[in-house]
């Protein structure tokens, strides 16, 4: 009978990863806790939620070891739409300025 041979990690890869996984969570929480507001908060919060999802992503659904065509594929598109969602932040304040200005409080 033929023996197939797989890519096996060390669970100590995945204890490490369970371990960031929970101090980042950890001072998600701390955000929370000690009540930051505003830009600084939001900042935070995706910032912890991006690292966090890059973690699970690299490790337990093995994109690490995958080819680099297949990575740009998966990595790519997300990126493209933060760089337009900032893009229409920008335009969003341009406007609301610009109305505030023409129109009055």
């Amino acid at each position: 009978m033929a023996e197939t041979q797989g890519q096996q990690h060390p669970i100590g890869l995945y204890l490490q990863v369970w371990g960031w996984l929970f101090v980042l969570s950890f001072f998600s929480y701390l955000v929370d806790y000690n009540e930051v507001e505003g830009f600084l908060r939001w900042f935070l919060v995706i910032l912890f939620m991006m690292l966090k999802a890059w973690l699970i992503i690299a490790v337990f659904m093995h994109m690490q070891w995958e080819r680099a065509s297949l990575r740009y594929a998966v990595f790519a598109p997300p990126i493209v739409l933060l760089i337009l969602i900032f893009f229409l932040v920008a335009e969003g304040g341009y406007i609301s300025l610009l109305r505030s200005l023409y129109f009055g409080q």
